[in-house]
C-alpha cells in the first residue's frame, strides 16, 4: 500500500469516527410504538462497517471507544469515562468493537453476493450489529445487574425496531456513499 493509500484510509478513518461522535449528539428520538427513545449513535458503528470494512472499520471504533475512555463525553446522552466500560452496559461498548469486524468479515465472504444483494447485506448487519451486540451486551448486562440472561435479553426487545431501522437505514446510506466515493479499500 502506497503512502497516499495510508493517509487517505486514515482520513477516511477519522471522518467516520468523527461521524459516530455527531450520531451521539442528537438527542433519543422518542417514537410511539416502542417505550424508549433511537439514539442515532450505534448506526455511526453500522456505517463504520460498511464503509471502512473489517480493519479501518475497527480502528475507527477502536478510535471512538479510546476517546470515551479517556473521558470525553461523547456516548449518547453525554456519558463518558472509563468507568462506563466496568457498568451494565460496558458488554455493548465491547461488542460495538467486534461489530465491524464481524460485519466485515461476513461481507468480505460473502462479497460476490451481497454487491446485488442489499437484502443479504441488511440481514448481515441485523446478524453482526444488532444481534452479535446484544447478545454480548446483555450477556454482560445480566452479571453486572445480578439478573437472568433471559431478563437481560428481554430487556433488549424495545430496542429491537429501531435498531433494525437503523440497520436498515445504514447499509443503504454506505451503499449509495460506495457508489459515489471510492474508498479503494483493501479486497
Amino acid at each position: 500500500m502506497t503512502n497516499r493509500q495510508t493517509i487517505k484510509h486514515l482520513t477516511q478513518t477519522a471522518m467516520v469516527t468523527a461521524l459516530i461522535i455527531v450520531l451521539g449528539f442528537f438527542p433519543g428520538i422518542p417514537v410511539g410504538f416502542i417505550p424508549v427513545p433511537i439514539v442515532l449513535q450505534n448506526m455511526g458503528i453500522f456505517l463504520a462497517a460498511e464503509l471502512l470494512g473489517r480493519k479501518y472499520g475497527t480502528i475507527a471504533v477502536g478510535l471512538f471507544l479510546g476517546l470515551v475512555a479517556l473521558g470525553l463525553p461523547l456516548l449518547s446522552g453525554g456519558r463518558g469515562g472509563a468507568a462506563i466500560f466496568l457498568g451494565p452496559t460496558g458488554g455493548y461498548l465491547v461488542a460495538w468493537l467486534l461489530a465491524p469486524m464481524l460485519i466485515g468479515t461476513l461481507i468480505k465472504i460473502t462479497r460476490t453476493m451481497t454487491s446485488g444483494y442489499w437484502w443479504l447485506e441488511v440481514g448481515i448487519v441485523w446478524l453482526a450489529g444488532i444481534l452479535f451486540v446484544d447478545v454480548i451486551g446483555a450477556s454482560w448486562l445480566a452479571v453486572q445487574s445480578h439478573m437472568t440472561l433471559t431478563a437481560a435479553l428481554l430487556s433488549n426487545v424495545a430496542f429491537l425496531p429501531g435498531d433494525i431501522i437503523k440497520g436498515t437505514l445504514a447499509v443503504f446510506i454506505a451503499r449509495r456513499v460506495r457508489a459515489i466515493v471510492d474508498f479503494g479499500l483493501p479486497a
